[in-house]
C-alpha cells in the first residue's frame, strides 16, 4: 500500500484540482449559513434599542463593517471543523477498510446518487418549491442552536456546521473515502482525507468570504450561480459514475493513440528470423502495450501517470492475460484503479508494477477507469 505521504500528497491535489468545485457545489449553502447568519445577527442589534430610545438608536443605527480579520474568522472555523471530521472518518475508514470496502459499481451508484441529489440543490437555490420537501436539512434543534451561536457571535456555529459536512458528502469526497478504505490504515486513511480537505480550502475560504461581504447585496445573484454551477457538475458527476460503474464510455475517440495489435516474444535463446519458410515475428520489446511472451500469456501494460496510456488496447481473446499498471510518477484520480465488470480495484504503486490476473476473455470490450470515472479506458479482445 502506498506510504502514509504519499496518500495525503494524492488527498491534496485530488482536493486541488477536482473537489474544491464538486464539494463547493454540494456543501456551499451550508457555508453560506455558517458565515452569512453570524453577519445578520451582527447587525440585528441596530434596530431593537431604536424602540428603546432615539440616543441609543443614533449610536447604533450603521454598525460599521467587520474588519477583514473578523470576516475571515467563521470562514476558518467552518474549514476547521471539516478538517476534523473528514481526518477521523479517514481514520475509521481505514480501520474497517476490508470490511466496509465497496465494489466499483457500489461506488458507481454512490456517485450517480450523489449527481441526483446535486440537481435538488441546485433547484433549491434557484427557488423551486416542488423539491423543497425533498432537500436535506439540518434538523430543527440544529437550527436553534445555530441561531443562539449567531446571537452570541460565537464561533461554535460555523465549526459545528463544518464538522457536519461529513454527511453530505460530495462525489469526489466519496472516491477519496474509497482511497481511504483501500489503504488498511487509519494513518493512511486518515492522511488521504485530510489531504482532500486541505486541497478544497483555498476556493471554501474564497467562496466563504465572498459570502460573507456580501450578504445583503448579492446573496440573491450568488445563489443563482451557485445553482448554475451546481447543475453543471451535477451533470459531471452523474456522467463520472455511469463511466465509473463501466456502463458507457464517454471518452470513445481516446487522448492517446490505440495500442497496437499483439507482439510476440521469441523463445528464450531464439533469434529473430532463425526460422526458414515461416515469417518471424518481430519480437516484441518488455514495454510493449500488447505483447505475447514465450509461454502463450498474454501481457498488456498501462502507464499510468496522472493519466493513463495509451487509453484503448486491441488484444487477443482466447489467451489467459496479465494486466500490468505500470506506476510512473503516478497521482490524483488516475492511482485509484478499477475494472467495475470485474470487481477490480487496486492502488496504483507511485513508481512500480503492479499485476491483475485477467483470465482468459471472451471477444468483447473490458472497460476500465479510475475510481472517480473521470480517466477511462477500454480493452478490445478480438478473436485470432
Amino acid at each position: 500500500m502506498p506510504s502514509s505521504v504519499t496518500l495525503l500528497v494524492t488527498g491534496l491535489t485530488t482536493g486541488l484540482i477536482a473537489g474544491g468545485a464538486s464539494c463547493a457545489a454540494v456543501q456551499g449553502g451550508l457555508l453560506a449559513g455558517a458565515v452569512t447568519r453570524r453577519a445578520s445577527a451582527a447587525a440585528a442589534p441596530a434596530r431593537v434599542p431604536a424602540l428603546a430610545g432615539a440616543r441609543r438608536s443614533a449610536a447604533k443605527a450603521t454598525p460599521a463593517a467587520p474588519p477583514e480579520p473578523k470576516a475571515l474568522a467563521p470562514v476558518a472555523a467552518f474549514l476547521a471543523g471539516k478538517l476534523v471530521s473528514h481526518t477521523l472518518l479517514g481514520a475509521l475508514l481505514g480501520v474497517f477498510g476490508d470490511a466496509l470496502q465497496p465494489s466499483p459499481r457500489a461506488r458507481a451508484v454512490m456517485l450517480i446518487a450523489a449527481g441526483l441529489l446535486m440537481v435538488l440543490f441546485a433547484l433549491d437555490l434557484f427557488g423551486v418549491k416542488a423539491v423543497a420537501r425533498f432537500v436535506p436539512r439540518a434538523p430543527a434543534s440544529f437550527g436553534r442552536l445555530f441561531r443562539r451561536s449567531a446571537k452570541t457571535e460565537s464561533l461554535a456555529t460555523p465549526s459545528l456546521i463544518g464538522l457536519a459536512t461529513v454527511l453530505v458528502p460530495c462525489g469526489v469526497t466519496l472516491s477519496v473515502e474509497l482511497i481511504a478504505v483501500t489503504s488498511g490504515s487509519p494513518v493512511a486513511g486518515a492522511a488521504v482525507m485530510a489531504g482532500f480537505v486541505l486541497g478544497t480550502a483555498p476556493l471554501f475560504a474564497l467562496l466563504g468570504y465572498l459570502f460573507r461581504r456580501s450578504t445583503r447585496a448579492l446573496s440573491g445573484q450568488l445563489a443563482s450561480l451557485t445553482g448554475v454551477v451546481v447543475l453543471a457538475v451535477a451533470v459531471w458527476t452523474v456522467a463520472s459514475g455511469l463511466q465509473a460503474g463501466g456502463w458507457v464510455s464517454l471518452d470513445q475517440g481516446g487522448k492517446s493513440a490505440s495500442a497496437a495489435a499483439p507482439v510476440f516474444s521469441p523463445e528464450p535463446g531464439a533469434s529473430a528470423g532463425a526460422d526458414s519458410g515461416d515469417e518471424a515475428e518481430e519480437p516484441a520489446p518488455n514495454d510493449a502495450p500488447v505483447r505475447v511472451d514465450a509461454s502463450g500469456r498474454q501481457v498488456i501494460t498501462l502507464t499510468v501517470t496522472d493519466f493513463y496510456t495509451p487509453t484503448q488496447f486491441t488484444a487477443k481473446a482466447g489467451l489467459p492475460t496479465t494486466l500490468i499498471l505500470r506506476g510512473k510518477d503516478s497521482g490524483g484520480c488516475a492511482r485509484a484503479f478499477t475494472i467495475p465488470e470485474l470487481g477490480v480495484q487496486e492502488i496504483v504503486e507511485r513508481n512500480g508494477d503492479t499485476e491483475i490476473d485477467l483470465g482468459t476473455r471472451d471477444a468483447g470490450t473490458l472497460r476500465f477507469s479510475c475510481a472517480m470515472g473521470m480517466q477511462t479506458g477500454s480493452i478490445d479482445f478480438e478473436k485470432a
